[in-house]
């Protein structure tokens, strides 16, 4: 019974934070970022002002377009962020923590974390230099696994089938981020997990020191200054570029939207998410000077399938299915967006992985 009443508690905290995620400065949707986005989406309207529609010409207009708002998938990703943030994530909380803490005790030992942070007698510029450090190295490192879970979501047969979900957006709005399959947040939780703890314990293992992130509203400095800046418009249809180079250097929102494009252009370009570096260092950039061929969705995958709620979770589990019982002579060109189906899977006796 008492497990019972923990476990109701849990639930009703976190489900007053999916439901007070615009006061809560940890949530990609925090009413800050979303009026810094704001800020940003008028920017661009005032710039483009005199090209736009005359369907777009109030800025109201230009921010909620009919384009969008009448497309059902606009609709059912509000739907499904209160339903998935609910079950999904729900039932992982804490996968994140409970790596990172695995991983940290795998390189550190039974280290006493408390009792050699009030050993530690470093110099102001020491511990300046440090906590500096593990900051950049750290996001460094988090986001570079990030590309590489990204590149292999799109790589491989069978974890696309969950990320797909994501990627099944016709049109997108700040809320769109959250249109993400469990398995797709099972692994980045667990990988980038296991790398911060990684780092965690390198440094402690290095400078006997547990090394802090500077942070504020209880957000880490980068990650704040990342979603200060535009983050909202990653999933939009307002397209906002870095002029030159910077593209290369500081995420804009057109970078990702290039990644959401199906254009043959597009397709598996722009993995990274903080360090657009990634993408120039393993030649998958791509920064088109306008967004006129830039269309949201998978082609002519089945997206249509993917319409309700519960569909979003559970085909995926099917066509995945369907790529384990793949015979390992399948030799068809793989297709991301159109997986096989029964007719065209040949009998196979033994698994085509064993």
């Amino acid at each position: 019974m008492d497990s019972l009443i923990e476990w109701v508690n849990v639930f009703s905290v976190h489900a007053q934070k999916v439901v007070f995620a615009i006061l809560d400065p940890n949530s990609r949707i925090y009413a800050v970022y979303l009026l810094t986005s704001l800020l940003a989406a008028y920017l661009v309207y005032r710039s483009a002002r005199a090209t736009l529609s005359s369907d777009e010409k109030s800025f109201l207009k230009f921010l909620f377009p009919k384009k969008v708002w009448s497309n059902p998938s606009a609709w059912l990703d509000l739907r499904y962020y209160i339903f998935h943030s609910l079950t999904g994530k729900f039932l992982i909380l804490g996968l994140g923590v409970s790596m990172s803490a695995l991983v940290f005790r795998l390189i550190a030992g039974d280290v006493d974390v408390v009792s050699l942070s009030r050993e530690a007698r470093l110099s102001w510029g020491a511990d300046f230099a440090i906590t500096l450090g593990y900051m950049m190295f750290s996001a460094i490192v988090a986001d570079g696994l990030g590309y590489f879970c990204h590149w292999l979501q799109h790589k491989s047969p069978l974890l696309w089938q969950f990320h797909k979900v994501h990627h099944s957006a016709e049109v997108m709005h700040p809320v769109s981020n959250f249109r993400e399959h469990p398995i797709d947040n099972i692994l980045y939780n667990a990988v980038i997990g296991a790398g911060v703890g990684a780092c965690i314990g390198l440094f402690v293992r290095v400078f006997n020191y547990v090394p802090s992130v500077p942070s504020l509203l209880g957000v880490p400095i980068l990650m704040l200054l990342f979603n200060v800046v535009g983050y909202n418009l990653r999933h939009s249809h307002i397209w906002l570029r870095w002029p030159g180079k910077w593209s290369m250097v500081f995420p804009s929102p057109a970078h990702h939207h290039v990644h959401h494009s199906y254009h043959p252009d597009h397709i598996d370009k722009n993995f990274a998410f903080m360090f657009p570096f990634w993408d120039v260092i393993f030649k998958t950039y791509s920064m088109p000077e306008t967004n006129k061929d830039v269309k949201f969705g998978i082609g002519e995958g089945n997206a249509d399938e993917l319409d309700t709620c519960a569909r979003l979770y559970w085909v995926p589990f099917r066509d995945a299915l369907r790529v384990l019982r793949l015979p390992r002579n399948y030799d068809r060109a793989f297709d991301m967006s159109k997986p096989p189906k029964p007719e065209d899977i040949r009998a196979a006796k033994t698994h085509p992985a064993e």
